[in-house]
């Protein structure tokens, strides 16, 4: 096999897996219609108040749910079958789809629909999303879930750039009722998809049986866990402070360089562009754990600061290509880092900390960039998730090299010398393996 060829193959590893190449082609198709349902909602509720306080309401309805009942939707996930769960979530969210469209082409819509349709949508993601991203382990076991993940985080930029791009000419040719029909029809391919996979070749967790307390157990046990605790807390306060490219871009293409629309447009598209280059650099090279974490996080915040310090528009943009690379980075290990350190048991519900850590915390995070931008310019608000990146790395380190330095001092010594020699090679013989990738390599 050519060297191109072997590339390739560590690239896509995780498309060897019959029932990954079904989930992943169903979610290409559904992600798509996501975003055109996004942008065409966003120009309905233009159409009808004209406000861009609307369009953020909508925005908060959507997300409010995850930030609020998102852990308990991990203990949903664990409780159940995680792929009909799936199969009944999407296809609630496809219905919803279809509702919006409806009524949109008929000329009978309000704002009101809008509103409880969005709030409808969030309170599925509170359950759809812990579901599906511990499905991954489920489909393609720990040896691929980076890769997986990987491959995962690359098709959700991907399709930022394609959706908004396709609801374009949708919305051109036949309306904005006509994106949400084809979302609603989006979803027939998700659903086929998990309707086809060969369940003899899954590994499922058994599900928890239903019993009070579980999710104070989950917060118990993440607490309990600094291998969780640490990334899910940097995941909080960088997708709080520094995933706010959507309030804080606007400003920086209007205000900082007077460039209007087009190059707000520009700046997206130079996002997703990095942000595919660096998902498919992580999927073929990347690794896991939590000093993988602490390097990315560092790099997403002088990425920033780069972009925040940028003296003209040709140079924002390729800042923002590091930017949208180091970003997917830093998201995709955060995310595989934590499955593959999280028990069976506990997966679901650390992945709904997860999701409500990224998603959840934007609704907090939008309205304090979008005041820091509004009153010191699109630079400071750049700044203010660079400096959030690099304090949050720097904490991390420290905190992590004193639960090391704790655990060393507080271990025994063994009295025969030549039991130092017996058990590390298992675990150290490769450096670029994580804590938690060593470990499932020496069981």
């Amino acid at each position: 096999m050519t060297a191109a060829g072997k590339l390739g193959r560590q690239t896509f590893a995780a498309l060897a897996n019959r029932n990954f190449r079904r989930f992943i082609s169903g979610q290409a198709v559904s992600l798509i219609g996501t975003w055109m349902q996004l942008v065409a909602q966003s120009w309905l509720v233009l159409e009808l108040t004209g406000s861009g306080t609307a369009i953020g309401l909508v925005v908060a309805l959507q997300t409010l749910p995850v930030l609020l009942l998102g852990p308990y939707g991990g203990v949903i996930a664990d409780r159940t079958d995680k792929r009909r769960l799936m199969i009944a979530l999407q296809t609630m969210m496809g219905v919803q789809a279809l509702v919006l469209g409806v009524l949109t082409l008929t000329g009978t819509v309000q704002l009101w629909h809008v509103y409880v349709l969005a709030l409808l949508l969030g309170f599925n993601n509170c359950f759809e999303n812990p579901a599906r991203q511990s499905f991954l382990l489920e489909m393609v076991g720990p040896e691929h879930l980076r890769n997986a993940v990987s491959l995962q985080s690359t098709l959700v930029s991907a399709s930022r750039i394609i959706g908004p791009a396709v609801a374009g000419v949708t919305i051109a040719a036949g309306g904005l009722g006509l994106c949400f029909l084809l979302n609603a029809a989006s979803f027939v391919a998700v659903v086929s998809s998990l309707v086809r996979l060969n369940v003899s070749e899954l590994h499922p967790s058994p599900p928890m049986e239903r019993a009070r307390g579980q999710l104070r157990e989950g917060l118990r046990y993440v607490r309990g866990n600094r291998n969780l605790a640490v990334p899910l807390l940097m995941m909080a306060f960088i997708g709080c402070l520094a995933f706010e490219f959507q309030v804080v871009l606007p400003i920086v293409a209007d205000q900082t360089f007077g460039a209007g629309s087009e190059a707000y447009g520009f700046m997206t598209a130079a996002m997703g562009i990095g942000a595919v280059c660096g998902g498919l650099l992580v999927a073929t090279w990347g690794r896991t754990g939590t000093r993988v974490l602490i390097v990315a996080a560092a790099a997403f915040g002088f990425s920033m600061v780069a972009a925040a310090a940028a003296p003209n528009l040709a140079l924002v943009l390729v800042a923002l290509m590091i930017v949208g690379a180091v970003s997917i980075a830093f998201n995709s290990t955060t995310n595989s880092t934590l499955q593959l350190e999280a028990e069976p048991q506990m997966r679901g519900r650390v992945m709904a900390l997860w999701a409500t850590a990224f998603q959840g915390s934007t609704a907090i995070g939008g309205p304090i960039a979008g005041w820091v931008s509004q009153e010191w310019g699109g630079r400071a608000g750049l700044m203010l998730g660079a400096i959030t990146c690099l304090v949050v790395a720097l904490v991390a380190a420290i905190v992590l090299g004193r639960g090391k330095e704790a655990t060393t001092q507080a271990a025994p010594v063994p009295e025969d010398p030549e039991e130092l020699t017996v058990a590390a090679p298992e675990i150290t013989e490769d450096p670029a393996l994580s804590d938690a990738e060593a470990r499932a390599k020496a069981a």
